[in-house]
């Protein structure tokens, strides 16, 4: 039975906790949308799998439950570290100009990079992505320098601004390019290259950046080119296989 007294017992929370809720929903917002737009350090992960894959085993006291099985964990695998450019552009250099097939290719250092460009009338023959028996050792030799290596390597094909005509297996310069960057990372892989290989076809899209001083039969030779790409970095990027 009532005793006539108003209910003065709470309601509910206070006010100000509503504000409070509404603060902390805001700020995990924020802090939701910062780590959006964030990216991972290629390099500062792959030293950590290092870091991790050299971690120490009790031998006398093995335990199994310590020791990784499944394939794809970080610690299964010790990557080769990257090496110095300057010190494989003395390599290649030397392997080059012994090479009768490659001894024309040109071998250039960038900032980050370093790219060798194989002259495809060399490679292969007109109008076709398969390698040609001599240029196929040719890239063997070099693949079996590069799979010393950690450093990320990719390959970009190119072509001349001339259209194909439409009579032979390629319905453009683009898919020519591409099926001759595809050749070429193919036989780095049947070397030994353990990694995966960033394949591009880029065909006559980059000919403006070849040197205008150049006769044009020397500008159309130089643009039918396969570039094999090294990178400073062991990183990982997209277009492999």
């Amino acid at each position: 039975m009532s005793d006539g007294k108003p209910d003065t017992s709470p309601k509910g929370p206070p006010p100000w906790m509503l504000s409070l809720a509404d603060l902390i929903s805001l700020l995990l917002t924020f802090f939701v949308m910062l780590f959006a737009m964030s990216t991972v350090k290629v390099d500062a992960w792959n030293e950590i799998i290092d870091a991790m894959s050299k971690a120490p085993v009790d031998i006398e006291n093995p335990d199994e439950t310590d020791i990784p099985k499944a394939e794809t964990n970080v610690s299964t695998t010790i990557r080769k570290p990257a090496m110095n450019l300057d010190y494989l552009k003395s390599i290649l250099t030397n392997n080059l100009k012994n090479d009768e097939v490659l001894q024309d290719a040109i071998l250039r250092q960038e900032t980050d990079s370093l790219i060798l460009s194989l002259p495809g009338d060399l490679l292969f023959i007109s109008g076709q992505a398969a390698l040609t028996r001599e240029a196929g050792q040719a890239l063997f030799r070099i693949g079996g320098v590069l799979s010393n290596i950690g450093n990320k390597v990719g390959v970009r094909g190119h072509s001349d601004p001339v259209p194909l005509s439409g009579r032979g297996r390629f319905s453009s310069n683009w898919e020519l390019s591409l099926a001759r960057a595809i050749s070429v990372a193919n036989s780095l892989k049947a070397s030994g290259y353990p990694r995966s290989i960033s394949v591009y076809g880029f065909a006559d899209s980059r000919f403006d950046r070849i040197s205008s001083d150049l006769p044009d039969r020397q500008r159309f030779i130089r643009a039918r080119r396969v570039d094999i790409v090294v990178e400073s970095h062991s990183g990982s990027g997209f277009g492999d296989f």
